[in-house]
């Protein structure tokens, strides 16, 4: 079998991506049709006549969004999670479904550490009082991450890249994951979700957003801890329930947090409990929230491509 296919395949993509695709998919005979200024209600007509279509998360892709796609083979995410995508429907249709999460495994991993620290240190904190030209040391003395248990909760290409990045820090690592246990393997721990709840110093949450996840995290979740621990969530907004968290942070239950996702990423859109949530988490000085930012790397940009072309490829020779 030859590395390239006998003829072209047309390949749309809707949203904007790193030009090193374009290359890469000339090297593997796919020629590409670049719309990123697409409206999303234009998709429907012009998927007509192309064999894939490339998506980040622009719009979400129903059965509707498919009806008239005559010749389309597969749907590409290029990114981390497919919740924008209607998988019942590709299924229905014989469209297989490819995705990226590898791309952003690293970054995710990195920077998910980075927050635990800024957490477990004030580091946010004690940035913004320098900036008033407030200097208070023994207020913000910290604490280290050698020693504790971390929970990590999910346990894909996320959750093992966290654990991967946590190897030297001296902690004990605790993984639950309901879907694919097999996965956790020495020298991480695999433990019961109610193990993880008694032992945990930390925990991180790197579980996709789907139905059994919505309100994953919420008050019951919470309460299970044996102790006050910090709250890590890079996964998806919807899997915690923000008013639950924002009561166990004001209880002390939770000792601190970091969010680099929300259950309403729309700002200008919060409803009346949405924002009093969140003016409560953006002034609490043991909460961090970052912009959905935790894959978001110069190099992700491209490993996604690399991962997406790859499986491309694999699925045209298969």
């Amino acid at each position: 079998m030859t590395d390239k296919l006998p003829q072209s395949i047309k390949v749309l993509i809707i949203d904007e991506i790193h030009p090193s695709i374009f290359p890469m998919l000339q090297g593997i005979n796919v020629d590409a049709d670049y719309r990123p200024a697409i409206k999303p209600e234009e998709v429907r007509e012009a998927l007509q006549g192309f064999d894939g279509l490339v998506v980040r998360s622009k719009m979400r892709i129903t059965a509707e969004t498919l009806a008239l796609a005559d010749r389309l083979r597969f749907v590409a995410r290029a990114g981390a999670g497919v919740d924008n995508i209607d998988v019942k429907a590709l299924e229905e249709r014989g469209i297989a479904l490819l995705a990226a999460n590898e791309g952003n495994s690293q970054a995710v991993g990195e920077f998910t550490l980075g927050l635990l620290l800024s957490l477990l240190r004030g580091v946010s904190r004690s940035h913004s009082q320098v900036q008033r030209k407030v200097w208070l040391r023994e207020e913000n003395r910290g604490e280290e991450l050698g020693g504790k248990s971390v929970g990590i909760i999910g346990f894909g290409n996320m959750g093992q890249s966290f654990a991967r990045v946590l190897a030297g820090f001296g902690c004990r690592l605790l993984a639950y994951d309901r879907f694919a246990p097999g996965k956790v393997a020495s020298p991480v721990a695999r433990v019961s979700l109610e193990e993880l709840q008694a032992q945990a110093d930390v925990v991180s949450l790197h579980i996709p957003y789907i139905k059994e996840n919505l309100r994953f995290a919420d008050d019951a979740f919470f309460r299970a801890f044996s102790k006050p621990v910090w709250f890590l969530n890079t996964s998806r907004g919807d899997v915690v329930d923000q008013q639950a968290l924002v009561g166990h942070l004001k209880a002390g239950s939770i000792k601190g947090a970091a969010l680099d996702v929300l259950e309403n990423e729309k700002l200008a859109t919060l409803t009346a409990p949405q924002l009093q949530d969140f003016d409560y988490l953006s002034a609490a000085p043991n909460v961090i929230l970052t912009p959905h930012i935790a894959g978001w790397t110069h190099e992700s940009y491209v490993k996604i491509n690399e991962v997406l072309v790859g499986k491309i490829k694999q699925l045209l020779h298969s």
